[in-house]
């Protein structure tokens, strides 16, 4: 993925000793840091790999959190303040980007200097892809039973599933171009999953 190499180590803000580029605080002084430019992985000590273990990342984020808290800050200095909110968006932004596969998808295409399709700027061009998308979705307009659309469902997360794993071996094995394509499928397929579970809850509630 990105070769972009960065320091191990920063100045502390406070104390001016060393502290090390992912920590919250500083050993010495117990500042709290900037968030700086550290990318979403490093932030919860992740290898750079599309495949990501969620519980693993979740208990590292509700521990940052709970450290981030504005009550452990109330007494604190304006600027320990300021860099605590700083610090807690852009953990929530990082948990947020790694939990969701195409959002994850997304975020190491662009680490690797490529932009999605879809993207700003960049529109979706792939008609067989597009045609699948339709016709699924007239699937889903023309279903008119609880049945029908759980069948629906159930095949679009299978479809999902598949997609998010050839996905993660195409990302990992710096395959873009196939990896941009599969990323727009896995979008459809959740969105398709999406609103298929939509008209089912309104068909339950009519």
């Amino acid at each position: 993925m990105s070769n972009t190499e960065h320091p191990a180590h920063k100045a502390c803000w406070s104390c001016k000793g060393p502290v090390e580029v992912s920590a919250l605080f500083c050993d010495t002084c117990n500042a709290i840091q900037a968030p700086g430019q550290l990318d979403h992985f490093k932030r919860f000590g992740l290898a750079q790999s599309f495949v990501v273990d969620i519980d693993a990342m979740e208990a590292t984020y509700l521990k940052q959190q709970q450290l981030l808290h504005p009550d452990r800050f109330a007494s604190k200095s304006g600027r320990e303040q300021a860099l605590s909110s700083q610090q807690a968006a852009s953990l929530n932004e990082a948990f947020e980007t790694l939990k969701n596969p195409v959002a994850r998808a997304h975020y190491m295409l662009r680490l690797a200097g490529i932009e999605p399709e879809g993207g700003e700027g960049h529109t979706v061009n792939d008609p067989e892809l597009l045609m699948e998308a339709m016709e699924m979705r007239e699937a889903l307009h023309d279903a008119e039973d609880k049945g029908t659309i759980d069948a629906m469902i159930k095949d679009t997360r299978k479809q999902a599933r598949a997609c998010e794993k050839d996905l993660g071996d195409a990302i990992d094995g710096n395959a873009f171009d196939a990896a941009k394509k599969l990323t727009t499928r896995l979008r459809y397929l959740m969105k398709m999953t999406e609103e298929a579970r939509a008209k089912k809850s309104r068909l339950a509630a009519a």
